[in-house]
């Protein structure tokens, strides 16, 4: 499904947005870093020329040559963020659910006693909670 945008972005952030895209591009070439840090004052000095325009006809025609230029020079494999989507670790990360440690061998369990002990107390105690806000569950259970 594509994005459907929900708020309105104003001529400044889409400037902005294409500059950190512009800087992430230049990133994606430039891999020695003084080279890069030459480059991005080169591409600072660009947008900084036309900071103070006041005319938004021509200030939105410089936007979109830009958005032009940059899709022109879009690297053709971009780095990515390890976790990102298109990472290489997205999603690599499993969570555990918590009902897993119940099923714990006595002898795993005895590795950590004071969080087990704890652990315990915190089930008994929520157990507790619930039945004295959900009355009805508790007689649903007695009945059968």
């Amino acid at each position: 499904m594509a994005h459907i945008p929900s708020e309105i972005i104003s001529h400044q952030q889409k400037v902005c947005r294409l500059y950190k895209r512009a800087l992430r591009c230049l990133q994606d070439w430039v891999h020695e870093p003084h080279n890069r840090r030459f480059e991005a004052a080169l591409l600072r000095e660009r947008f900084d020329k036309n900071k103070d325009m006041k005319d938004m006809i021509y200030a939105k025609h410089l936007l979109q040559e830009g958005q032009k230029e940059l899709f022109s020079k879009v690297h053709y494999q971009p780095i990515e963020f390890p976790n990102s989507v298109r990472g290489v670790a997205y999603g690599r990360e499993v969570e555990t659910e918590d009902w897993i440690l119940d099923f714990w061998h006595p002898l795993e369990k005895a590795a950590y006693p004071k969080y087990f002990a704890r652990r315990e107390q915190l089930k008994d105690e929520y157990i507790k909670w619930y039945f004295e806000t959900y009355p009805e569950e508790k007689k649903k259970i007695d009945s059968h």
